[in-house]
């Protein structure tokens, strides 16, 4: 084309050239002082000039006739493209859907036309010119092609849509079917006791391929958008590309039944409607990142394959909307209010995002992209946030949970389990939360101190150690628990069952410590501090039922007046007695409860031992001054009755018989 458009202007340069020398010739002739040799070289030099002057017009009127030739030659390869081109306008059937001969002659016959064009811009023509006609007719023909080609694009890319089945893939989780979870709503004493699990569907799975359109028509979409951007028309091409995957991912989400919900419409939502909608985010996040998106991007490469700039912006620009409405609905969730019961989720979504942005850098990489991965790590670090301050909050709940009455039978309190259940849970996210809490770990000192209770006290020689800032929280959580614990067992007006009450809590904070992965946070010593707390309130239980009762069982204050034999009537009067406060025991402590079966049998054996035994000794000691009628309960009688006790279940002795 270079060549073209320099031969005029030196074609003019020539000719001035060899006029000019005409004229310096004929000048210099006419002086008469020339001798006559050098005016015969004079003469001979306008001989050579006057010959290329001939043989230039002679060649002028060569490159006539060539240009007439060429111009016909043009006009008949451009009239022969458009009877081609013009005669697929008149019939309403697609040219790809009467088979791929016809479509590859359309397609050579509308290149023709691009080179064409080509070659007539080449010339330079002159505007008004035959030349200028026969191009404009070209650019119109040109056109029309083009809006066939793009009608052509779209048809082949809607037809060939192959059908996107999530339910078919194996990581799909075991709990997609049954969404409704018991889950904590409060931590009042009317809640729940299982704390929202993570869901079990793997976290990470390899990115999965799967072919979005027909692969048979890739090579046909490739030709058509080589032959676009070739022609110019690129931006139309990209535009129905564009427009036809931003519909196809629009109906993966709703087959993914991601909802368009307004940021508003999050946050009214109750939360076991909003816990659905969670765990359904989740699961279409991960399938619609690693298995569609990655496949969009697929086929996008493919198609424009030799335009790769092409290919990232069309990408871009077709999945954007859909990605950037599955992270609004991260944002609506980020900015809710911080409630203990979403922590899970929160980590859950966070966690994979986190997981998730590394893809969805490498698919958005370039500039058209950029706007994509500045939302993921905003609402990245959204979502970190709403989880720090919802797991602060947590602290603040416990602390501020107060009850009006005492729990029912002493058993194991409803905060109880779910802070223990809570922390439990939160073990599987412990390397999240450590880097979400640093900066924020407690400055209690008895975070670092060594264990201080009395059996360990003479290995108070551990030395203090790096606790990370979950542990830091965790033993602060549990401190908290204890007071509060404490508080609600001032609510009993029997010391024994605020003892009772204790001894239950403590026992399950150490044995959920003991047999979970909470061990490795709170530590062995953690664990030997509440055995030995359980144990001392179960000491105190004791003390607290039957130190008084034991007493009655002593010979104090049952000998005559001024002798030391024992008066019977004392003696009748003291069994009486014994056993009205054993009924009374039985008749209360029936109802009491603890839960753990070990805890429970191990407290009736160590009651056993000591009140039978006491029973044994006085009845034993004084059998020569109690008559059988006066023995209302044998020793085995009060053993069985123990073994009653603490079951829930209020029972009573009124109307035993003896066998």
């Amino acid at each position: 084309m270079g060549d073209c458009e320099t031969s005029v202007p030196l074609m003019e340069e020539e000719e001035n050239l060899i006029a000019a020398a005409q004229n310096i010739v004929k000048a210099l002739g006419s002086n008469r002082t020339l001798t006559d040799d050098a005016r015969k070289i004079l003469a001979d030099l306008g001989t050579q000039l006057s010959s290329i002057t001939r043989v230039s017009d002679t060649q002028d009127a060569d490159s006539g006739d060539q240009t007439e030739e060429q111009f016909i030659e043009l006009e008949e390869q451009l009239n022969l493209v458009q009877t081609k081109v013009m005669n697929w306008e008149v019939g309403q059937s697609m040219i790809w859907d009467c088979g791929q001969e016809e479509a590859y002659e359309y397609l050579r016959y509308v290149d023709q036309a691009r080179k064409l064009i080509e070659r007539l811009e080449g010339l330079n023509v002159d505007k008004g010119s035959r030349e200028d006609e026969l191009l404009r007719k070209a650019h119109n023909l040109l056109q029309t092609a083009m809006n066939r080609l793009e009608e052509e694009f779209t048809h082949l890319l809607v037809q060939n849509r192959q059908p996107f089945e999530p339910e078919h893939m194996s990581f799909r989780s075991s709990e997609d079917d049954t969404l409704d979870d018991g889950s904590i709503v409060s931590f009042g004493d009317d809640s729940v006791e299982d704390v929202v699990q993570r869901d079990s569907m793997s976290r990470s799975f390899e990115e999965y391929i799967i072919e979005l359109v027909h692969p048979d028509v890739i090579p046909d979409l490739r030709c058509i958008a080589n032959l676009m951007f070739d022609s110019n028309y690129g931006r139309e091409c990209s535009q129905a590309f564009i427009n036809v995957r931003k519909d196809a991912l629009d109906d993966c989400l709703f087959i993914l039944e991601v909802e368009k919900l307004s940021i508003e419409d999050v946050l009214k939502m109750e939360w076991n409607s909003l816990n659905s909608k969670i765990r359904r985010w989740i699961r279409a996040m991960k399938i619609f990142v690693r298995i569609y998106l990655a496949s969009e991007k697929w086929l996008s490469d493919q198609i424009f394959s030799e335009l790769e700039a092409v290919s990232s912006v069309c990408f871009a620009e077709a999945s954007k909307a859909s990605i950037v409405q599955l992270l609004n609905f991260g944002e609506a969730i980020a900015i809710g209010p911080h409630q203990p019961e979403k922590l899970i989720r929160i980590l859950d979504m966070y966690e994979l995002l986190a997981d998730l942005i590394p893809d969805i850098d490498a698919m958005y990489s370039d500039e058209a992209g950029l706007c994509v991965r500045t939302e993921c790590q905003d609402i990245l670090r959204s979502l970190g946030d709403c989880a720090k301050a919802t797991f602060l909050e947590f602290e603040n709940a416990v602390a501020s949970s107060i009850s009006a009455n005492p729990f029912p039978g002493g058993g194991i309190h409803h905060l109880t389990r779910y802070v223990m259940n809570y922390m439990k849970t939160l073990i599987d996210y412990s390397k999240t939360l450590d880097e979400l809490l640093k900066g924020y770990e407690k400055e209690d000192s008895a975070a670092i101190l060594p264990d201080m209770t009395p059996d360990r006290e003479e290995d108070n020689t551990d030395r203090p150690c790096y606790i990370s800032p979950l542990a830091q929280h965790f033993r602060s959580f549990t401190s908290i628990l204890e007071c509060n614990l404490e508080d609600k067992s001032k609510l009993y007006k029997d010391d024994s069952l605020g003892h009772l009450f204790l001894m239950n809590n403590i026992h399950y904070m150490a044995e959920k410590v003991k047999n979970s992965n909470l061990r490795t946070i709170l530590g062995d010593d953690w664990i030997r501090k509440h055995n030995w707390k359980f144990q001392h309130h179960a000491m105190s239980y004791e003390r607290a039922t039957w130190s008084s009762i034991l007493s009655l069982l002593r010979d104090e204050g049952l000998q005559n007046p001024g002798s030391n034999s024992i008066s019977r009537t004392l003696l009748k009067e003291r069994l009486l007695i014994f056993y009205l406060a054993f009924e009374d025991v039985y008749k209360s402590q029936t109802g009491w409860s603890i839960p753990d079966s070990q805890l429970r049998d191990d407290l009736r054996i160590s009651t056993s031992l000591k009140v039978i035994q006491a029973y044994r000794t006085f009845v034993g000691r004084h059998a020569n001054h109690i008559s059988d009628k006066h023995i209302k309960y044998t020793a085995d009688d009060l053993e069985n009755f123990l073994l009653d006790l603490f079951e829930g279940s209020p029972r009573s002795l009124h109307g035993f018989h003896r066998k």
